[in-house]
Parts: C-alpha cells; structure tokens; sequence
C-alpha cells in the first residue's frame, strides 16, 4: 500500500471544497487548486465556517478544527498542487472532456507512483485513466454531495487498477472519516476506451 502524506485537489467547487475539508480533518496536507482565485477565497472561507460549526456542534475539537486548517493550501494551476501529491482527486465537472484533459495533465506532471483519483459518479474511470501511463494506478473515489456531511465513500475499481492503489484509497477515504465501500465500475464504457 503507499503511503499518503499529501493530497491535491483539482477544482475548487462544491465537491472540490468539501473533499479538501474531509482530507485535511483526516490528518493530510492538503493542496486545493483552482484557476479562478475567487473559488479559492470562497473555498477558504467555507471551509473554516463548516470547521467552525464542526467545533460548536462536538464534532471535531478546536485543536482538530485548527490543525486541519493549518494543513490547507491553496494553488493556482495544477502543476504547483500535483507536483509534490501521492494522491491527486479530480473533482471537476462532470464532462469526459474535461476529465481526461486533467488526467493527461497529471499524468506528465506527477511523480510515478502518484495515485490519480476521479470523483465522478457516472463516468467511466476506465475511459479516463486510458490516456495515461499509470492506468494500474488510477481509481474512482466517488464522494457523495456534501462530501464533508455524506459518510459513505464509493472505491471504484476499474479494469486495470491494481490491489495496492484499491487498498490505498480505501486506506484514505477512512482516515477522512468515510464508510468505504470498494465497487467495480459500472457504466457502459465507449467503443473507444474497449479499442485502446
């Protein structure tokens, strides 16, 4: 299994936002990227106000709730959040398109044991991972919405992903707090990816 330290999440957005929480608040650095610098000071701002009502409510302790804080970074471009990550998620939207732009994009950046993760909930993990070198080392780690409220985590495996980065997901999506569960991917995959 490899060993995580640092997390990088690609895209600031709701998904985005709520799985940099849950990733700091299990003990990660966490890198949250984005291009558009307004989705990385609302991101901020959010994240300390959930961390916040967390502590009020008995969920977390102030230490936690400052710890996990501390443990949050934000990026401007991709490179500065992947190039040092032994996870990266992928919480864009829901487009192919722009899932396999990011995925090539890691692909050339990340070290090569860097695990790449997909958070869709529908797309073909399989499909995504085929435009890199690491297909063994890619896998769908689906979040439901709010990823910091919802405990249930879904592990994706696609065809090629290997034990080690099935159990190391697994491994992550616990120390966030998540009820993890390991399914094989599902959706109808395009005569593309078969052909590949």
């Amino acid at each position: 299994m490899a060993q995580v330290s640092t997390v990088a999440v690609i895209g600031a957005g709701t998904m985005g936002r709520g799985i940099a929480h849950v990733a700091a608040l299990g003990g990660y650095r966490t890198i949250l990227e984005d291009l558009l610098p307004n989705a990385l000071r609302k991101a901020e701002s959010e994240i300390r106000s959930h961390l916040e009502k967390a502590v009020e409510s008995g969920k977390v302790s102030t230490g936690e709730a400052e710890a996990a804080f501390a443990r949050l970074e934000y990026a401007g471009g991709v490179e500065e959040a992947a190039r040092e990550a032994d996870l990266v998620i992928e919480a864009v939207p829901e487009e192919m398109e722009s899932k396999i732009e990011i995925f090539t994009l890691l692909d050339k950046i990340c070290r090569p044991g860097t695990i790449l993760v997909s958070n869709t909930s529908s797309l073909s993990i399989t499909e995504i991972s085929s435009v890199t070198y690491r297909a063994k080392k890619c896998v769908g780690m689906h979040f439901f919405n709010t990823a910091h409220k919802m405990n249930l985590l879904e592990v994706v495996r696609a065809l090629e992903t290997d034990d080690d980065t099935v159990a190391t997901a697994v491994d992550v999506g616990r120390h966030m707090g998540k009820e993890v569960v390991i399914i094989k991917e599902s959706p109808a995959l395009s005569p593309a990816a078969l052909t590949r």
